[in-house]
């Protein structure tokens, strides 16, 4: 889940090219044919990007639609130049053009082991890991890096399309409690009490990969931008079950501000609203995500 829509359409957003096994082979024979014989398929199509694997050792990451093709320059850009980090990223091995009739540029990655880890749960000792592998990506991030209007922005600008999808899960589900609301508004006048620093962005569950319980690489940069640490910190309510994890994840993190702590409370009812929302018309995997999430965030109340 990235780039999503402020207000209005909820729901996956559908593909504005047909992407498919011929025309990524067909893109890979004119830019890349040394790659070409390798075996190909689709491994999961999201919001934004279509993967493929490409033999063992690769994989094929193209975006579906135009707002996605930014988003992945993003990444080709900035990836290979963020801090070194304790969990592995997919930094592009080669880059991809327009051609063959696909009109957007796309990316060879490597291809990291695991699955995501909503089908999977985390040991918790990896607690301590997900915060080392924060507090070494919020560093201080460059003038020039992305801007993002959806992630590290003031929640207030957020605040019309949250609230305008809670009302929607209002009608629908008993998970949008006084609690809930109460942490939100909190949330939205919690102030801005530290620099910007490079955030992934989009740190939800399937954005995280896992084998025998360990993290095994962070996938999905197209969110990177300069901003609120607190998007990120948010992931602690998506991707660990045990209130005790969590309050050992915020602690190895260290010195996260009660306001930082309210905003990142904020993120994460942003994202359980967004993903819930989005997911009870057309995807349970993103729905059972956005449900635990409010459940977790009402159980540290």
């Amino acid at each position: 889940m990235s780039s999503e829509p402020i207000v209005g359409a909820i729901g996956t957003p559908a593909s504005e090219v047909d992407i498919d096994a011929s025309l990524v082979h067909s893109l890979l024979a004119a830019q890349h044919p040394d790659l070409a014989d390798l075996p190909l398929h689709l491994v999961d199509a999201g919001w934004d990007n279509a993967m493929f694997r490409l033999g063992d050792q690769l994989s094929v990451r193209l975006p579906r639609r135009k707002i996605a093709a930014t988003l992945i320059e993003h990444e080709q850009t900035w990836l290979p130049q963020l801090p070194n980090l304790p969990i592995p990223i997919p930094i592009p091995y080669r880059l991809g053009h327009p051609g063959q009739g696909y009109p957007w540029k796309w990316s060879i990655l490597p291809w990291l082991t695991g699955e995501t880890v909503d089908q999977q749960e985390l040991n918790h000792e990896q607690a301590q890991q997900f915060a080392a592998f924060l507090r070494s990506l919020h560093a201080p991030a460059p003038p020039n890096a992305p801007s993002n209007p959806f992630r590290g922005v003031p929640l207030h600008q957020r605040a019309t399309a949250v609230e305008e999808r809670m009302q929607r899960l209002e009608q629908k589900t008993s998970l949008i409690t006084p609690d809930i609301k109460h942490l939100w508004n909190q949330a939205l006048d919690a102030p801005m009490d530290v620099e910007a620093t490079w955030i992934h962005g989009d740190l939800h569950p399937r954005n995280m990969l896992v084998g025998k319980g360990v993290i095994t690489g962070v996938i999905d940069w197209g969110d990177i931008t300069g901003g609120d640490r607190a998007t990120d910190l948010a992931a602690i309510w998506m991707l660990f079950s045990d209130p005790l994890v969590r309050q050992q994840a915020i602690a190895t993190y260290a010195n996260a501000s009660e306001a930082t702590l309210r905003r990142a409370r904020g993120w994460a009812v942003l994202f359980g609203v967004v993903l819930l929302d989005a997911g009870l018309v057309d995807n349970p995997r993103f729905a059972a995500i956005g449900e635990r999430t409010l459940r977790r965030i009402a159980e540290d109340v």
